[in-house]
């Protein structure tokens, strides 16, 4: 029997669209375990300068100017798939990926980021492209870029998302809303206590999990755990620091002097773990952590997101009630007291979050992604 041969690209501006390309990809192997997956990076396919240069400037904008970012963002959000910006965009890069798909002859393509999904969409209206072309939108919200009427497949978070791209003029039999795929360890059981004892933490406590994004922890981090260490109402928070060995090394007093137990933790691989054990999550709103957290009944607070998407992603979580939004350090500060003077609150939010997906987001977007290509070798 033939071996299925699947080729995703994806891209290392922002975690999100790796991290979705990675859980399909083991979604992917469960269902079919002897597919042959090829997994590439679009920035590869720029030269190393350039691609490290639009990596540096991306980072720069988010991390100190985001109000820049939201306008650019805002700004092109509405702009037309045939206007003269998205035809110029969709001829990124289309040589080399038609040489390589050439060559590797996949049955069918996965994307998680919108310029190889233009570029792979406009080759399949042309007709020099034959085999489908899967995308899926990373964030509760559709930016214009996402938008192409020969993508085959959209697999997208929520209906809300689908009756965006319908307003923009696919049809709706080509759109499934499945959920934002996410690592299938998000739907594990874990042993709770088991975790806690092994951070050495209470399982009596309340337990609260502060993250950032891939560009850069919160920026308010030390002064976020300052306030969770010093509570009058008993408490404790784990503050994964990822790659800013700063703030990993600037809380070592913190902890040692804290009312409260802290746990401080470098760049993680087991975020279902830590997910799994807390109570809410103080984070940014990038679409994966979202939907990771809403994976795992997690109710967030969501702290200054990033004009945008992050923002369009904040407003889904408040709307659907399984979190709610900080603008302020003030703010933030309010809310933390409030749920912990409040744990019913939490509860509630936890429900709602129970509630707003359907579950096993990658198993189903598999599922369609297979009977894709099933009715195509059947035509």
């Amino acid at each position: 029997m033939k071996k299925l041969k699947v080729l995703v690209f994806s891209a290392s501006f922002g975690n999100g669209h790796l991290r979705a390309a990675e859980a399909v990809i083991e979604g992917i192997r469960i269902q079919e375990p002897s597919a042959i997956i090829m997994h590439l990076d679009f920035g590869d396919f720029l030269s190393k300068p350039i691609n490290t240069l639009i990596k540096n400037i991306y980072g720069e904008i988010i991390n100190h100017i985001p109000k820049l970012w939201g306008r650019f963002y805002y700004k092109t959000s509405m702009v037309q798939p045939r206007s003269l910006s998205q035809r110029f965009l969709s001829k990124l890069g289309r040589k080399e990926f038609l040489r390589y798909i050439n060559v590797f002859k996949p049955d069918f393509i996965i994307c998680t980021y919108p310029t190889v999904s233009s570029v792979l969409a406009q080759l399949r209206y042309e007709k020099v492209l034959k085999v489908p072309v899967v995308t899926i939108i990373t964030d509760y919200t559709v930016h214009s870029h996402w938008v192409h009427p020969s993508v085959d497949r959209y697999i997208v978070a929520c209906t809300e998302v689908k009756g965006s791209l319908i307003a923009w003029g696919i049809e709706g039999s080509r759109i499934h809303v499945t959920g934002i795929p996410v690592s299938p360890k998000f739907e594990d059981q874990t042993d709770r206590k088991y975790i806690l004892s092994k951070l050495g933490l209470k399982s009596n406590l309340p337990t609260f999990l502060v993250m950032g994004g891939s560009y850069g922890v919160l920026k308010s981090a030390n002064r976020i755990c300052k306030k969770l260490a010093n509570s009058k109402v008993p408490v404790q928070a784990i503050i994964v620091c990822g790659k800013n060995e700063k703030l990993y090394q600037s809380l070592k007093e913190l902890i040692i002097q804290a009312r409260n137990p802290i746990v401080r933790l470098e760049y993680v691989h087991n975020v279902e773990e830590l997910m799994s054990i807390s109570d809410l999550i103080i984070t940014k709103a990038g679409g994966l952590t979202v939907s990771e957290a809403l994976t795992k009944h997690l109710p967030l607070v969501i702290y200054k997101p990033i004009p945008g998407q992050e923002e369009e992603n904040a407003h889904y979580v408040q709307k659907i009630g399984a979190g709610i939004v900080a603008h302020t350090e003030a703010e933030l500060g309010q809310l933390i007291n409030h749920f912990l003077m409040n744990p019913g609150e939490v509860e509630k939010m936890r429900e709602k979050a129970a509630v707003a997906l359907p579950g096993h987001s990658t198993e189903r977007a598999v599922e369609e992604m297979l009977q894709l290509v099933n009715k195509r070798m059947l035509a």
